[in-house]
């Protein structure tokens, strides 16, 4: 969606998509907005709580099985599992993802790894072609005038045109872009506390290679899984940069990271966005 800044002002259901690497601020900055008038969508929430609720379900409840008195307690209907993902807290989500990896250090073996990142691509497609759908529900049953959705980073490693397009065709998208200083700090905190991503298949496949390569590996199961995510982030941040960028030259517009850690009020965020738009129409 491209508009004027006059157009985005004048705008009476302004209905925006942040894109950004995850640690830019998207959620930090959709949380500035007034609730009483802003749907907050996360992708990453939906993904949890409906595409991929029972996967990780299922994956505690192994666990859970293997020990015997949670077992018996489990076989007899004795007690129930749940999980409690919420817009701040995504650890069930990250926690099935998982690392691809040792068995003896929680690393998954690489077919079952694909298996969780092949349902991950699934659910992200989903949750975001779910948006025009939600844009609807939050006017028409909560009567929320605006409408944010916090799209997850990997949003960008999709490969699925039809998706963009749709937000593009409903929303307005804001590329969140981190200046280098902000890039290293990021690069830093992921190496030091490696999370479960998401990675495109063929992106996977060459950097494994790679890795084991330099470290003489001859199968995954023998790689520390946190080794390996320490390794391969900043391969995986450069990457994802190019495609960031491609999709807000097409359909969007950019803003600095650090313009938009500013933000103090809804109408600062207002201001930022509109004179995006002056800058690059």
């Amino acid at each position: 969606m491209k508009m004027s800044p006059q157009e985005f002002l004048d705008w009476p259901s302004k209905r925006i998509t942040l894109l950004a690497m995850s640690g830019a601020g998207k959620t930090t900055l959709a949380n500035k907005l007034p609730k009483a008038k802003w749907f907050h969508y996360s992708g990453d929430y939906r993904i949890g709580t409906r595409y991929l609720r029972e996967p990780i379900l299922d994956n505690i409840k192994r666990q859970a099985m293997s020990v015997p008195f949670l077992r018996e307690l489990l076989l007899s209907d004795s007690i129930y599992i749940s999980n409690k993902i919420t817009v701040d807290n995504l650890a069930p989500v990250s926690t099935f993802l998982a690392k691809v990896g040792d068995p003896a250090q929680n690393g998954l073996s690489l077919q079952e790894f694909k298996r969780r990142q092949q349902l991950h691509h699934q659910a992200e497609c989903a949750a975001m072609n779910d948006v025009p759908e939600f844009i609807h529900k939050a006017q028409d049953i909560y009567g929320y005038p605006h409408f944010i959705n916090d799209a997850g980073g990997s949003v960008c490693e999709l490969d699925c045109p039809d998706v963009i397009e749709k937000l593009a065709k409903n929303t307005l998208i804001i590329y969140i872009k981190i200046p280098p200083a902000l890039e290293k700090t990021i690069i830093e905190r992921a190496k030091t506390d490696p999370k479960p991503l998401y990675y495109r298949e063929a992106f996977l496949d060459e950097r494994l290679k790679e890795f084991m390569g330099l470290n003489n590996y001859a199968t995954t199961d023998e790689m520390p899984p946190d080794e390996f995510v320490s390794w391969v982030f900043p391969e995986l941040f450069k990457s994802r940069l190019p495609r960031y960028q491609a999709i807000a030259d097409q359909h969007g517009y950019v803003v600095d990271a650090t313009d938009a850690a500013a933000v103090k009020t809804e109408a600062d965020f207002i201001n930022m966005i509109s004179d995006a738009l002056a800058k690059q129409s």
